[in-house]
């Protein structure tokens, strides 16, 4: 793992952080050349919390929640938002998401008992993934989980076995691969035809395993999923899917005899990493899949399903920052200037798994123009250990305190120990008050497991 070669013919953008558009908290002010959000100084809170820190605009959160909730609503009443909790996930934005009236969609057992621990209600949790243990699987379906969206023929028997042992009959969903190429990075990009996710329809197999879900004992087929990628700009690839989706619905109709009544499109929609990103809004996304859906059945003849999406980035990302403590400033002449904080990929992956871009400042000085270019890199032992490659910053100095935006998605949740790093605090922030909602790991809690 390396980092790309430096390109030293970029120029710094001279901007300052309240130039900086769609990457920022809602709340996000400059206050007497010092970073505000929530009405908060990050410069005080990143020496009074300590750094690494995750930090997350809780009125930026709400709005974005109730955002999604209520385009929807007023497009599509019979709509439901569920948020994708693998994205960003504690006990406290669960208790958001529940206030807010969303539901839930948790990937494994351990998402499960999170959304347990504070009882959000089981029936308005989803359970996906593409490899459900039978454990996890038992503990979903005894829990009374709303609904467990099929992978594949082998776990259909698996969770007919169950529910029938349980003497249930479990309302399932079928992930299909509807084969919609999604312009994103392919890392990301779930919904084309070679994934491990979902049904294939290729040689109409999922039309086939319909009748296998419709047969199968314990189990009661009530709608269709699909996922087609994350971080998507282009909104007609939601159209295509949902496409695709209501035709195989009409499909389902037309061959089985029966009408399925739920329709779950997924998320995906991308969000502004950079100042230079223009994603499409939370109203634009809404307009766009309630108006294919309401197109489309109206075109089979097909009565209007229960209509859900699952933005997880979309509800977080921008909602969340970094702060970070500079270590160790270094200038390679001729190859790259390098600015160490006091984290790195422990805490944020997504830089050195496939280049992501983030926009830096120095929360110190945000007043100031960013007339560097700088590779913000972390502390651990390994060459591609970034957090911004060849980003524009203020002039750093030792101790400075660095805000990195949009980091409020697959950062905290995909956060490691590396090195025997303790794994940040999240602090939540709201009219110029801060509480730790998730406190910094010890050394103790790293190897509290070991025997």
């Amino acid at each position: 793992m390396s980092l790309p070669a430096s390109d030293l013919t970029k120029k710094a953008d001279n901007r300052t952080a309240d130039q900086l558009g769609a990457v920022l908290p809602a709340t996000a002010e400059v206050r007497d050349g010092h970073l505000f959000i929530g009405g908060v100084d990050m410069v005080q809170l990143a020496r009074t919390q300590g750094t690494a820190l995750y930090v997350f605009d809780e009125a930026d959160l709400r709005g974005r929640m109730e955002a999604y909730r209520d385009e929807f609503a007023k497009r599509y009443p019979n709509s439901d938002i569920i948020y994708a909790s693998k994205a960003f996930l504690n006990k406290e934005v669960l208790r958001l998401a529940n206030a807010e009236g969303l539901c839930l969609d948790v990937s494994g057992g351990g998402e499960l008992a999170c959304a347990q621990a504070v009882g959000f209600p089981t029936a308005r949790v989803f359970m996906h993934g593409n490899n459900k243990t039978p454990q996890e699987l038992e503990e979903a379906m005894s829990a009374g989980v709303g609904r467990i969206v099929l992978d594949s023929r082998l776990e259909l028997a698996r969770v007919s076995e169950i529910a029938q042992r349980l003497g249930i009959v479990q309302d399932v969903y079928m992930r299909i691969t509807p084969g919609v190429e999604a312009d994103t990075h392919e890392y990301i990009r779930t919904g084309c035809e070679d994934s491990k996710f979902g049904f294939t329809m290729r040689e109409d197999f999922a039309y086939k395993c319909v009748a296998d879900v419709l047969a199968a004992p314990g189990v009661r087929l009530v709608g269709l999923h699909c996922h087609i990628g994350s971080q998507i700009f282009a909104l007609h690839s939601f159209r295509e899917a949902a496409a695709v989706m209501v035709d195989f619905m009409a499909r389902i109709r037309d061959g089985y005899g029966v009408t399925l009544g739920e329709l779950d499109l997924g998320g995906g929609l991308g969000i502004a990493y950079t100042a230079d990103h223009e994603p499409s809004s939370i109203a634009d996304f809404a307009e766009v899949t309630t108006a294919a859906v309401k197109d489309f059945c109206g075109q089979h003849g097909l009565p209007l399903p229960r209509l859900l999406v699952e933005p997880g980035r979309s509800l977080v990302a921008n909602a969340g920052v970094t702060l970070y403590t500079v270590g160790i400033l270094k200038t390679l002449p001729g190859i790259r200037k390098y600015v160490a904080v006091d984290g790195g990929m422990s805490d944020n992956i997504r830089t050195a798994l496939y280049h992501a871009e983030y926009e830096p400042v120095i929360a110190n000085k945000a007043d100031q123009p960013r007339t560097e270019i700088v590779t913000l890199c972390g502390k651990h032992c390994e060459s591609g250990d970034a957090v911004v490659i060849d980003g524009s910053l203020q002039p750093a100095e030792l101790g400075d305190i660095v805000c990195v935006f949009g980091t409020g998605a697959y950062n905290m949740t995909m956060a490691s120990n590396y090195n025997g790093q303790p794994r940040p605090a999240v602090v939540f922030v709201k009219d110029g008050q801060a509480r730790v909602v998730t406190r910094r790991e010890t050394y103790a809690d790293l190897y509290a497991r070991d025997l």
